[in-house]
């Protein structure tokens, strides 16, 4: 789909680290104060609690850390979903999980649970998350088509957006719904460590989940019977990148909103570099999503205007294009 830049899978990961060292650098710089490099070095690595200190350690770390877990996610899932479908149009968002993730935090929301527990806005998204990946799941097993995937998926997405916009139209506070609206359009502002200590967690236990399914998914490229003859359990496999998923989307959308696209193009842009074996590029898929989410982040600190971008929107914008490129080259390639 994508020309084809023939390289080895981890000299793709070293030049993505090296990336993503570069994009933390320039996060940890620019803002609403901007600092140098040797102001950033002194706040990570100096005593005391000077401005430096509180701006890099309190305001813009926990800030980057996030941004680094949550594109991960989001790459690592995508490539794993779009190998355990055999469709490379999947991603958390495409199929729906990411807005019944959301559909579950904009309960919370409007239930009051936040104010109960700090756990239940990650806990509801993830619930939701896991709704529409058991739906998908069904489906998969059926042979179902990419087409019938896509349907699925869109439809998915469509009724939690309606249902979202139902919650939204019975709350009665607008400072609620104000809430709920900034929080779907997607942000990493003002995070701190207490959302990184309170979703880090579920997030690798989803990472945790899918480590060795590469194998299996390079198995499922050929059929599950022969998946099956090979020796591997697809029930299981399923499983794992169901609840993986579940865990590690559920968490991302909970601290930082809906943020598209990452799970569907990533993969895609891997491919070109590594090639199409699911097991290849799920290492770097995470890693590129990183680096794409830490990037976008900074993005979201120009100054436009009056008002300011929001992660989701900076996402959408970059990600929409290139999700049309990729359905007109399928659409060539099946021709």
């Amino acid at each position: 789909m994508i020309a084809r830049l023939k390289t080895s899978p981890w000299a793709l990961n070293i030049l993505l680290l090296a990336i993503i060292m570069v994009a933390v650098l320039l996060s940890a710089r620019f803002g609403q104060v901007d600092l140098s490099t040797a102001d950033v070095l002194h706040g990570i690595f100096a005593s005391g609690d000077d401005a430096y200190t509180i701006i890099v350690r309190e305001l813009r770390l926990p800030r980057i850390i996030l941004a680094i877990m949550a594109g991960a996610s989001l790459g690592y899932t995508g490539a794993a979903l779009q190998g355990l479908l055999r469709n490379p149009l999947a991603d958390p968002g495409v199929i729906g999980v990411s807005a019944t993730a959301s559909l579950g935090a904009v309960i919370a929301i409007y239930m009051g649970f936040t104010s109960i527990s700090a756990l239940a806005l990650p806990i509801t998204a993830m619930l939701g998350a896991l709704v529409a990946t058991i739906i998908l799941m069904v489906l998969a097993a059926r042979d179902a088509s990419v087409l019938t995937l896509i349907l699925a998926g869109i439809g998915i997405s469509s009724l939690a957006t309606a249902a979202m916009s139902l919650v939204m139209n019975f709350t009665p506070n607008a400072i609620t719904v104000q809430e709920m609206v900034l929080w779907m359009m997607g942000s990493l502002e003002n995070r701190t460590f207490d959302d990184l200590f309170l979703a880090g967690p579920f997030i690798i236990a989803g990472w945790l989940m899918m480590i060795g399914v590469g194998q299996g998914l390079n198995a499922l490229s050929l059929g599950e019977e022969a998946a099956s003859t090979l020796g591997i359990d697809v029930a299981k496999l399923r499983w794992r990148v169901v609840l993986g998923t579940a865990f590690s989307v559920g968490a991302t959308v909970s601290v930082c909103g809906a943020v598209g696209f990452v799970g569907l193009v990533v993969p895609h842009i891997v491919r070109a570099f590594v090639g199409y074996e699911p097991r290849r590029i799920l290492l770097p898929s995470a890693l590129c999503g990183a680096a794409v989410m830490v990037l976008a982040d900074i993005l979201t600190r120009l100054p436009i205007g009056h008002g300011q971008l929001r992660l989701g929107v900076v996402m959408a914008m970059i990600g929409a294009p290139v999700f049309l490129y990729i359905i007109f080259k399928t659409r060539e390639s099946m021709r």
